[in-house]
């Protein structure tokens, strides 16, 4: 019990790095699109260095509902670093969300219109300058008393149009497609939702009133000034950014073997075993028991993977305590299955993704 609550601690404080070529991993896949971004005004950014990240809607497998996590001013985790928005997407058989990332140059966000400087495509609400970050004034809410670094280039702000669709692909979503510029942008080194974005996102989801089949698409609190200041400073939705519509009566549910990891998972204890999927349901029975074994299958070798993986973590931890290893040496570890732990999930999204391809016959855009 101390060792996993000194490990739990060291996980916390370490930082989450991803040395990956990209971490626009997919975490999450639903059945019925997310409502559209929601009309809101920006706090006043709290201070130098913070930078912006626009709110979006989220997920909730508990309640079956998508829950809106307010937009919030978060400090930058090092010089240089912008932040690229996780966006929802069409997958052929379901919406799947793409997770946001820190990283030297803004990549593909679905061109969703997030506001703020996010316009569909790059950032126009600031730039870094010799190690500084510089906010653009025409479309980022800052005080010049207090923040000096501030220049005013005039953008074209979409964020006023009827179109606020939240997700890309699929009926009735946008068509974007990412840049050259975008492209290059998933091969540079990235960086996790730091802490205080994770745990901005989970005091969103405790809370009934920011679901979307309570408020409408309109949520009470739609920005704040800090991450989990939901109280203090808070800005409200002055109104949905579309009539929201919830599905004719169908239960959103994860598709086929799509795992459902923590976003930010850093160990592979702190993940839940694969599940089989439902039985598939073609009208042919002989094709429908050869589908759900190749699923069986999958699954099992998922889990297979996924214990191997924490009994292998679960050792090097005994071994760091009985090393009695400096604290540089265990954050690099935990570092470092954080990264085993994250990749092992994408992996698996991806594997359960291709078979749901080959199963339905199609051959679409993973």
């Amino acid at each position: 019990m101390q060792t996993r609550t000194v490990r739990s601690l060291l996980i916390t404080l370490a930082l989450l790095v991803m040395s990956a070529a990209s971490f626009a991993q997919i975490g999450i896949s639903v059945r019925i699109g997310p409502p559209a971004i929601p009309v809101y005004e920006q706090p006043i950014c709290p201070g130098d260095g913070y930078m912006w990240t626009p709110g979006y809607w989220a997920y909730n497998y508990d309640v079956s509902d998508y829950y809106w996590v307010p937009g919030t001013w978060v400090l930058a985790p090092e010089p240089g670093f912008l932040w690229t928005p996780g966006w929802w997407g069409w997958g052929g058989g379901a919406f799947l969300w793409h997770v946001g990332y820190w990283g030297p140059h803004i990549g593909f966000y679905g061109g969703i219109n997030y506001g703020f400087g996010y316009f569909g495509h790059g950032f126009e609400g600031g730039r870094w300058d010799g190690g500084h970050f510089f906010y653009n004034r025409s479309v980022t809410n800052v005080n010049v008393t207090n923040i000096h670094n501030v220049y005013n280039t005039t953008v074209i702000n979409n964020n006023t149009t009827v179109n606020r669709v939240s997700y890309n692909g699929g009926e009735g979503g946008l068509t974007a497609r990412a840049t050259p510029e975008e492209e290059s942008a998933e091969h540079d080194r990235h960086i996790a939702p730091v802490a205080a974005q994770t745990q901005h996102e989970q005091t969103a989801r405790s809370n009934p009133q920011l679901r979307a089949l309570a408020n409408q698409g309109r949520p009470p609190i739609a920005a704040t000034s800090k991450p989990g200041e939901f109280s203090h400073g808070a800005v409200p939705a002055k109104e949905a950014g579309a009539p929201y519509h919830p599905s004719g009566g169908e239960t959103a549910r994860p598709e086929n073997n799509v795992p459902r990891p923590p976003t930010n998972a850093s160990h592979a204890s702190e993940l839940q075993p694969h599940q089989a999927p439902a039985p598939p349901n073609t009208g042919n029975a002989k094709l429908d028991q050869k589908y759900q074994q190749q699923q069986q299958k999958l699954v099992d070798k998922q889990n297979q993977e996924h214990a191997k993986l924490q009994q292998q973590q679960e050792q090097e931890h005994q071994k760091l305590e009985r090393q009695q290893a400096s604290d540089a040496q265990k954050q690099q570890v935990e570092q470092r299955h954080q990264q085993q732990t994250q990749q092992m999930e994408q992996r698996h999204t991806q594997q359960a993704q291709h078979l749901q391809q080959r199963q339905s016959g199609g051959g679409g855009r993973r």
